[in-house]
């Protein structure tokens, strides 16, 4: 599966805009006033393509959107005002799962950019409102999945924010008014899991460099009685994040670099939440690495984070919260952080560095915090 977009561009006014997306598997499940029952088995034998590239000679206009996306697979279950019951089963061979975005302008002026490039192995959705749920979904990755971003660009007079993205399984659940207990297994197995975003700017106003890439994700958010939540994650892989930001001449500028090898975040801000995590962090290795160089300008910062296991939890304390938490959490692999942040003439210069092994924070506080 792939799809190839290029936008020749000499000058435009209003805005420039690409969205490219290439998917192995999608299955969508939406009830409303019933009950929902799933079994569901998503398997990728095959490589997914997303490569989109914007040539501009004079001018891009205002605004500059570019949106470029590659998923294994994918799926999304709601229910609402009603019972969901299921099993998702989703898989990836050793395949390659890439995402790439490149802007070729050295010469050309920009308004405002912004530009996105994301690549998937496995994904999950799970929303309810109103509604009860109790939800298996087991992921295993096996593909190489990978983020490749970035351009030249001759002078940017707005806000530049450039990302990219890379998670080898993710899970995602949602609920309103409800109560949900989901079991979630993550097995990230491949040889590597990278995101890397690369900009270079003639001038730059504001412009914001950044690269995530995760081994396996879990975010879990209920607004309601009860959120029973019981995770597996093992990475294998090494992770790699990269973020490279330059200019010659900058307003503020900023690079950022952010690399998990397991990562879980859940709460509640409703009564009660439960909570069983355990992770575990192997062979492979997490690796963060930002970069940021300006000649001349004001502000310029550089931050890497690196972490083998992280683990977020909480609750309400204006609902009488009540929160129950196992936590697990075995890291034994190289963890490492590199921030380099070289200003020739400026007005500040900022870098910061962390490797963890293993992170968790448990906590009940108010909804607004």
């Amino acid at each position: 599966m792939f799809a190839d977009q290029t936008l020749d561009v000499v000058e435009v006014t209003d805005q420039t805009t690409a969205v490219t997306t290439a998917t192995g598997n999608s299955a969508d499940f939406t009830v409303e006033g019933g009950d929902l029952d799933v079994r569901s088995n998503q398997a990728l034998q095959a490589n997914v393509r997303a490569d989109a590239l914007d040539n501009v000679t004079a001018n891009a206009g205002a605004s500059t959107v570019l949106a470029t996306a590659a998923t294994g697979a994918t799926g999304d279950a709601m229910v609402l005002g009603g019972t969901h019951t299921g099993v998702y089963n989703q898989s990836t061979t050793a395949t390659d799962i890439y995402a790439h975005t490149h802007v070729e302008a050295p010469a050309a002026r920009f308004g405002d950019v912004s530009s996105s490039v994301q690549a998937i192995g496995n994904s999950q959705g799970l929303a309810a409102s109103s509604a009860a749920a109790g939800v298996r979904v087991n992921q295993t990755n096996n593909a190489f999945v990978n983020t490749d971003g970035g351009g030249y660009f001759g002078q940017v007079t707005g806000a530049a924010s450039v990302s990219a993205v890379s998670a080898a399984n993710n899970v995602t659940v949602a609920g309103l008014n409800g109560a949900q207990r989901v079991e979630v297994n993550q097995l990230n197995a491949a040889a590597v899991t990278q995101a890397a975003q690369f900009t270079a700017y003639g001038s730059a106003y504001v412009s914001a460099t950044q690269a995530t890439a995760t081994g396996n994700n879990l975010t879990a958010n209920e607004q309601g009685p009860i959120l029973d939540i019981k995770a597996s994650q093992q990475n294998l892989a090494y992770v790699r994040a990269q973020s490279v930001n330059s200019a010659a001449q900058f307003g503020a500028g900023s690079s950022s670099a952010y690399g998990v090898g397991n990562s879980a975040v859940a709460g509640n801000q409703g009564p009660q939440i439960v909570l069983d995590n355990s992770q575990f962090n192997e062979s492979g290795g997490v690796e963060a690495i930002a970069s940021y160089t300006g000649i001349s300008g004001y502000d310029a910062s550089a931050s890497a984070s690196a972490i083998g296991n992280a683990a977020t939890g909480y609750a309400c304390s204006d609902c009488a919260g009540v929160m129950q938490a196992v936590n697990r959490q075995t890291n034994t692999a190289e963890v490492g952080a590199t921030a380099t942040t070289t200003v020739t003439a400026g007005r500040s210069a900022n870098g910061v560095a962390n490797a963890v092994g293993n992170t968790a924070s448990y906590y009940v506080t108010r909804p607004s915090h």
